[in-house]
């Protein structure tokens, strides 16, 4: 019952504003951006936030906003960012979360993971049909938020080895675009299984944004987002 009383939350069309913003953000949000950004007045924006709260949705804190300390820095406010908690709700009931966990045990156990991949990739490709390859981060960007990534472009140095690509080649990599996704939809299986789950995530994504295209996907784990980013391949550095 707490899932779908926490899903219910969400019916209000402004609530669920502000559950999207601060969700996107990857960040702690204050209640002047979320309800500038909501397009509601901060004390109603901060009525809606706390049920979000109480609803488990969210997870508040207290910090400076000015970035300041010490006298004169203004009180803390009071900040949200997304819960960390998975919520779901089938009716009638189903299990599929345990039922994944052992056919990952078993094939983990087996040494199944090259038959995996080889799995997830034509699942991918299949899932992509006879579109081409995806030309550009922007359109890879489009299918993996219809996947539930949540992806987002990052712009950051690059981390490869630029010992024999020459100076030029090592300029561009220094300004690199990537898309990085909050989201990892497979999330609660990769906990338990990491290398499996993380190969067979990467070969699904081979295949549905395309390997033969001018961008490629690579593992690149970080805290609480998905272990693949997605950028342009060496050969289509601009």
């Amino acid at each position: 019952m707490e899932d779908i009383d926490a899903i219910a939350a969400l019916q209000d069309p402004v609530r669920r504003r502000l559950y999207e913003y601060v969700a996107a953000q990857g960040r702690e949000v204050g209640r002047n951006e979320a309800a500038e950004a909501a397009g509601v007045a901060r004390t109603l924006a901060a009525h809606h936030l706390d049920r979000l709260t109480e609803a488990g949705l969210l997870e508040s804190g207290s910090r400076r906003l000015t970035g300041r300390s010490g006298p004169g820095a203004g009180r803390p406010a009071k900040v949200y960012t997304r819960a960390r908690g998975e919520r779901s709700v089938s009716l009638p009931a189903r299990d599929y979360r345990t039922a994944a966990e052992l056919l990952a045990e078993a094939a983990e156990e087996a040494g199944l993971d090259a038959g995996l991949r080889a799995a997830a990739r034509r699942r991918g490709e299949a899932l992509r049909g006879p579109a081409a390859p995806c030309g550009a981060l922007e359109e890879a960007m489009e299918v993996l938020a219809a996947r539930g990534y949540e992806p987002h472009l990052e712009t950051a140095e690059s981390t490869e080895s630029t010992e024999n690509t020459g100076a030029a080649e090592g300029a561009a990599g220094a300004d690199a675009r990537v898309v990085r996704m909050r989201n990892c939809p497979f999330h609660a299986v990769a906990e338990s299984f990491p290398p499996l789950v993380c190969g067979m995530n990467l070969a699904l994504l081979e295949g549905l944004l395309g390997t033969d295209g001018p961008l490629r996907a690579r593992m690149d784990a970080r805290p609480g987002e998905c272990c693949v980013v997605v950028e342009a391949s060496k050969n289509n550095v601009d």
